[in-house]
C-alpha cells in the first residue's frame, strides 16, 4: 500500500465530502468535525457511484401498536444514499441499515499536519 495526499482537511467543510480519482480507484472522503472517513466509490448493490449520493439523517417509519404507519421521522444516524437505486448506508460504519453484511468498502485514511492521506494498493 502507498499513501497518497489528496488535499487539506480545511478544503472539506464539516459535514461535507469530496470524491477523488486515484489511478484506478475513486474514493469518497467524508468529514465530520476533525474525523475523516473514506470509502470506495462503488455501491455493493449494483456498482453505482455511491459516494456521490445525498447525505440524509436516517428516515424511520413510526409503526403504531396496531401495525399502522404513523408517519416518518429522522433518526440520528447520517446515511449516504446511492444515486442509482437509493440504497442507504450508515456513514459512520458503511453498513446497510437492514443488512450489516452489505457494506461499503472502507479505505484507510489519515490526517496529519492538516493534510488528508489515503492508502491505495501499489
Amino acid at each position: 500500500m502507498q499513501e497518497v495526499a489528496v488535499g487539506k482537511l480545511s478544503d472539506i467543510a464539516d459535514g461535507d465530502y469530496r470524491v477523488f480519482a486515484l489511478d484506478n480507484l475513486e474514493v469518497g472522503i467524508f468529514r465530520t468535525g476533525s474525523k475523516v472517513l473514506a470509502y470506495e466509490n462503488i455501491c455493493p448493490h449494483a456498482g453505482g457511484p455511491v459516494c456521490q449520493g445525498k447525505i440524509f439523517h436516517q428516515v424511520e417509519e413510526i409503526i403504531t401498536s396496531d401495525k399502522k404507519s404513523a408517519g416518518l421521522r429522522f433518526g440520528k444516524q447520517r446515511h449516504i444514499v446511492c444515486p442509482w437505486h437509493g440504497y442507504e448506508f450508515d456513514l459512520a460504519t458503511g453498513c446497510h441499515p437492514g443488512d450489516a453484511s452489505v457494506r461499503l468498502t472502507p479505505v484507510p485514511v489519515a490526517v496529519r499536519d492538516g493534510k488528508i492521506y489515503v492508502s491505495v494498493p501499489d
